[in-house]
């Protein structure tokens, strides 16, 4: 039987591989996706509790948390593309400043 442990469990591992994601990576495409995974590791700790409460209001808050998650996907690439377009490169520790 799967317990509220085990989705925290699982939880916590996809957070733990995200948050090693954004420390580690060099490329801001896989920071991108890094943090992706950090959302997602939260939407299924909201979700799981949301399901052993018996009650909607964390599947709610998940909708709210998509939503955020889709416009920083749609803002964060467009970033990206501005700056290779200006720096003809996408790789974060060579972006010191934010001027062009």
């Amino acid at each position: 039987m799967i317990t509220l442990g085990s989705y925290l469990i699982l939880s916590g591992i996809i957070f733990s591989i995200g948050l090693l994601g954004v420390m580690t990576s060099r490329s801001t495409l896989k920071i991108l996706l890094s943090l992706e995974l950090l959302l997602a590791a939260s939407n299924l700790s909201f979700v799981a509790f949301s399901k052993f409460n018996g009650d909607y209001t964390g599947q709610l808050i998940v909708f709210f948390v998509i939503l955020v998650a889709a416009a920083e996907v749609a803002i964060g690439l467009a970033i990206i593309v501005v700056m290779y377009r200006h720096l003809s490169t996408i790789q974060a520790d060579e972006l010191r400043t934010m001027k062009w």
